[in-house]
């Protein structure tokens, strides 16, 4: 059978069309579209209409290629961006209506929950994985096994919402990089004692997997180079002081497609990135194009085999 899972997230729109073949995943088409729906959302505020447009154009978009496979099953989360605002019941009525998509908001709970089981597969069988899920509103640390889950928490900071409180400038003053970097530390200090070595990381989503294409010098996204790909703290860390002194602007010039879409907020990702490793004394971490539209189908599979 054939499955479409669509994860909505602050930033990015992804969709997953996977065939089923038992409990293994086989990828049929990925896509992903950039409609920053959460651009100057705050708590309780309205995604803006034009964003709201752009989001209904991806969906009309992915609808035709989920039609096209005959999907038997459509899984939709939306996380971050909806959770917050204040008109995402309008946008889901607005959505169903022209599109036949019904989307489902998810805690942020759930979100880490559905990013560790994406991403566990792209791990060590046998070491704890620590899995960091860098979104445009939130960040999710999940710290476990295959078996079990021992913390889980989403973290109100994100790389389009840290952009836009603290980066006022482009290229950014120092005064706002080191106010946004205590603000980073101090939002992830209590890791620190809960984070226990050995353990692999595993880092998800958009600024992971564009820093690792930075890293090996590509100028296109290419999966099979990108899954499982390792990235050090001292290269993110290097990465960072490179992109502090440029434009957003500049950093698409240098980087070219891999950053299109997110040049002027993956500074304040790798931020997150390298002080996630450095709070909990890492020096590397994993990095896989597998978040929550892969754990989506995941679990969707583990309820129909019970």
């Amino acid at each position: 059978m054939n499955i479409a899972s669509i994860d909505i997230g602050t930033n990015t729109v992804l969709l997953l069309i996977a065939e089923i073949n038992g409990e293994k995943i086989v990828p049929l088409q990925n896509e992903y579209r950039m409609p920053r729906l959460g651009k100057g959302l705050t708590p309780g505020g309205n995604i803006r209409e034009d964003r709201i447009e752009e989001l209904l154009k991806i969906l009309e978009e992915y609808s035709r290629h989920i039609n096209k496979y005959n999907c038997q099953a459509v899984i939709v989360c939306a996380t971050s961006a909806m959770r917050i605002a204040s008109n995402s019941s309008e946008i889901i009525q607005k959505v169903y209506g022209q599109t036949g998509i019904k989307i489902n908001v998810i805690s942020g709970e759930e979100e880490a929950r559905l990013s560790f089981l994406g991403a566990i597969s792209a791990g060590q069988p046998n070491l704890p994985k620590m899995v960091i899920d860098v979104g445009g509103g939130s960040t999710e640390i999940i710290y476990g096994d295959n078996d079990e889950v021992f913390f889980s928490k989403s973290y109100r900071i994100g790389t389009v919402s840290l952009t836009e409180k603290f980066l006022k400038s482009n290229p950014p003053l120092t005064e706002e990089l080191e106010e946004m970097n205590n603000y980073i530390s101090l939002t992830f200090d209590e890791l620190a004692n809960i984070i226990k070595q050995p353990a692999e990381v595993i880092a998800v989503a958009g600024t992971p997997t564009s820093i690792s294409c930075i890293n090996q010098n590509l100028k296109e996204y290419n999966e099979e180079k990108v899954e499982n790909s390792i990235v050090t703290s001292e290269e993110i860390e290097k990465l960072i002081k490179v992109m502090e002194g440029i434009t957003s602007e500049e950093i698409l010039n240098r980087f070219g497609n891999v950053v299109k879409g997110r040049n002027d907020v993956i500074l304040s990702g790798a931020c997150i990135l390298h002080n996630l490793l450095r709070t909990c004394s890492f020096s590397e971490m994993t990095v896989s194009g597998k978040g929550i539209r892969y754990g989506a189908v995941a679990d969707y599979i583990r309820k129909i085999n019970k």
